[in-house]
């Protein structure tokens, strides 16, 4: 079962760390404790739209873009019709499910430039 909260705080958790940013660094900016925005990042946590908007301003990033790229990332797991947190437990089938891309994101990152 895919949680909306985990693929959240996957999003989240992603574009601090493409900026080089610590959680400290946007806990901070955000206002928010530098342990809650962990477990909202591990998808441990359910965050309120005022914290969610909160931290996207703090990451420079439109709330509506991590939504999208959610939405994104919960289409592809409906599609494959397979949890998206789980890896397969058979050694070829894991070797596929980590080579697969798994968002736009990473379609995006395999085309060269």
């Amino acid at each position: 079962m895919v949680l909306l909260r985990q693929l959240l705080g996957d999003v989240l958790r992603r574009l601090r760390i493409r900026q080089g940013r610590t959680l400290r660094e946007v806990s901070a900016s955000a206002r928010v404790s530098l342990g809650y925005l962990s477990e909202v990042e591990r998808g441990q946590k359910e965050a309120s739209s005022e914290l969610l908007l909160a931290i996207c301003t703090a990451l420079g990033t439109p709330l509506s873009q991590v939504f999208r790229e959610v939405s994104d990332n919960f289409a592809l797991a409906e599609l494959q019709n397979e949890p998206v947190l789980e890896m397969p437990r058979e050694p070829a089938l894991r070797e596929l499910a980590e080579t697969t891309p798994r968002t736009p994101q990473d379609l995006t990152d395999m085309v060269p430039v």
